[in-house]
């Protein structure tokens, strides 16, 4: 598939999920995203159509993480994702909101050092990876509070790593949480400090959602957005 091509398929599946793309935006996807299809012939870094660029593919790595990317409030400045694998929906997101300084954490070598790499082929300033489990990084007092944004999706759910990864959230920070239609609404089984924030759909292609759990200050009650 040629650049004018995987332009074209990019831009009309944007406009289809409503969403505008710059040109640079666009050319800095599209090279994150070849880069992904030639490391994914040596690692398994995504079970997705790489080499056609399938619509799906499309959707899930980089349109929905631009959707989600709307959610992001302003004056968010550091972003920590957890199990970032393949670099979506991170990478995408960071693309989308430049001011961001994010930390990806991936525990596997070869799947960090493509990450590295990525960050250095599309030019993404101000991020970096860590090459570990999150739970090791529980260890750096320096990451602590330390985060506007916390995302996950390619990662198993549960009350005690909810409750560790806030650890690394501001107070008022949000836990961005990659659902698809199958998975629980936490809503109602969230750890505190946590609280459910808010449900937006995402993609219907893919019947995603993304649920925004918020760390609430030592006393205050829980105040769901839009309220």
């Amino acid at each position: 598939m040629t650049s004018r091509e995987f332009q074209d398929r990019l831009t009309r599946r944007a406009k289809r999920a409503g969403v505008t793309l710059a040109p640079e935006l666009a050319a800095r996807l599209e090279t994150y995203l070849r880069l992904l299809e030639t490391w994914n012939r040596k690692i398994n870094l995504t079970g997705l159509n790489l080499t056609e660029a399938a619509p799906e593919t499309i959707d899930r790595l980089l349109i929905e993480p631009l959707i989600a990317a709307r959610h992001i409030p302003a004056g968010t400045t550091r972003m920590l994702d957890v199990g970032s694998g393949g670099g979506s929906p991170a990478i995408p997101m960071a693309l989308a909101v430049p001011s961001i300084r994010l930390l990806m954490v991936e525990s596997k070598t070869r799947k960090s050092v493509f990450l590295r790499e990525a960050i250095r082929a599309i030019g993404l300033e101000g991020a970096d990876v860590a090459a570990s489990r999150f739970e090791e990084l529980l260890a750096r007092p320096d990451l602590h509070e330390a985060h506007d944004l916390v995302t996950i999706r390619a990662v198993r759910v549960e009350p005690r790593v909810l409750s560790n990864l806030q650890a690394f959230l501001r107070p008022r920070g949000l836990l961005f949480l990659f659902r698809g239609t199958t998975a629980a609404d936490p809503s109602e089984t969230v750890p505190p400090p946590l609280a459910w924030s808010a449900t937006y759909p995402l993609l219907e292609s893919l019947r995603s959602r993304l649920v925004l759990l918020e760390k609430r200050p030592v006393g205050q009650p829980r105040v769901p957005r839009g309220t």
